[in-house]
């Protein structure tokens, strides 16, 4: 009896001992169908999160049963055991704070990278999973539920390698951007926007829905004060304040006179956000992005990123191969740059500031010869 009670007390110390969240990722593994954990390893961390890769084992397989009903051996023996891995991050912050957004961000890429327009007039001859983005799949998310201030999010373990093959991840991402607006992937009213607001680096970035069946003329206003006013709020930068609100805000939809009308009207097109070269790699041989700040917008404001993406000619390649490049894609080239300009100035200060006012300068010129 002296045994066994020492070894309820050892058990109940290790639970006590248990971090919250141990104590979730068990609570998780066991109502999910899975066995164990077989370990919990820590792989690194960021500014504001930490990250494990965690093994657990698979539930034996369900014994055989013949003709007449009667239960036989196990299909596997009881001495094999299999296992999972997920990739896990975790922090003492709220879950609303910390995890929602990328959460959500990741689930909208992976349906969308699985659904893809089918049946047009767009030509996918790629194999099918080959030619796809590899993003993982989203398994939990959400506050400690076992006591203990934190959040943590649950997904797929991919065994991440370098960039590969240039014109298959142009063709990719075109595929994402071609991906039609859905519920499951977060957008039932083909609007612009996301169904939460979420972060790009540290800085937020406000999401709110546009009206249903939104086109260029709510695209325009979703960018004028929820990316480019927004970042000049927080900037408070006189020179690229008084450019924007005189010269450029007023005069935007110059930009986009050959997105109006018809079918050349914009359309929702689910955005990586932050594709820069560290955001971007290989699993399985296919091409995988990764740490968005997603939302739907116009497919051209995914490249204001493009500077510090490396993205070559075998890229544009694959990428124009499915969506060609619109009349005035160079001309608002700047206007997607100077977003991201002015985020790194807000993160980092520095000399970011002096390429957002080029940009504007670039803008007004622009607007300026189309009203000669």
């Amino acid at each position: 009896m002296a045994d066994k009670g020492r070894g309820i007390i050892a058990a109940a110390s290790a639970s006590a001992a248990a971090s919250p969240l141990d104590r979730e990722l068990e609570l998780w593994s066991s109502s999910s169908g899975y066995g164990s954990i077989v370990s919990s390893v820590p792989v690194g961390s960021s500014d504001w999160a930490s990250f494990r890769r965690v093994v657990v084992s698979d539930p034996p397989p369900p014994p055989s049963v013949d003709d007449d009903g009667r239960e036989g051996r196990r299909a596997m023996s009881s001495t094999t055991t299999t296992t999972t891995s997920f990739f896990v991050k975790y922090s003492s912050r709220p879950y609303e704070d910390m995890f929602r957004g990328e959460a959500l961000g990741l689930s909208a890429m992976y349906h969308a990278c699985r659904s893809g327009r089918r049946g047009d007039d767009y030509d996918y001859d790629d194999d099918d999973d080959a030619a796809t983005l590899r993003i993982p799949k989203v398994y939990s998310h959400g506050d400690y539920s076992c006591g203990g201030g934190g959040s943590f999010l649950i997904m797929e373990y991919l065994n991440l390698a370098g960039r590969t093959d240039d014109y298959k991840l142009g063709r990719a991402v075109a595929r994402m951007h071609l991906a039609p607006p859905t519920a499951e992937a977060g957008n039932p009213t083909m609007a612009f926007g996301f169904p939460a607001d979420n972060t790009i680096g540290g800085t937020p970035q406000p999401n709110p829905w546009t009206k249903p069946n939104s086109g260029t003329k709510e695209w325009i206003e979703f960018f004028r004060d929820r990316r480019i006013g927004h970042q000049l709020n927080l900037a408070r930068d006189s020179y690229c304040s008084e450019l924007w609100t005189n010269d450029v805000a007023p005069r935007l939809h110059l930009l986009f006179e050959d997105l109006t009308g018809g079918e050349r009207e914009i359309r929702p097109s689910l955005l990586h956000g932050d594709l820069w070269s560290g955001n971007i790699g290989s699993a399985d041989g296919r091409p995988s992005i990764f740490d968005p700040a997603a939302y739907w917008g116009h497919h051209e404001a995914e490249w204001g990123m493009s500077w510090c993406a490396g993205f070559g000619p075998r890229f544009w390649e694959g990428y124009r191969s499915l969506i060609p490049q619109d009349e005035g894609f160079l001309d608002r080239k700047p206007l997607y740059d100077a977003y991201h300009q002015l985020n790194h100035y807000n993160l980092f200060g520095g000399g970011y500031i002096g390429s957002a006012r080029r940009d504007f300068e670039n803008l007004k010129r622009t607007l300026d010869s189309k009203q000669k």
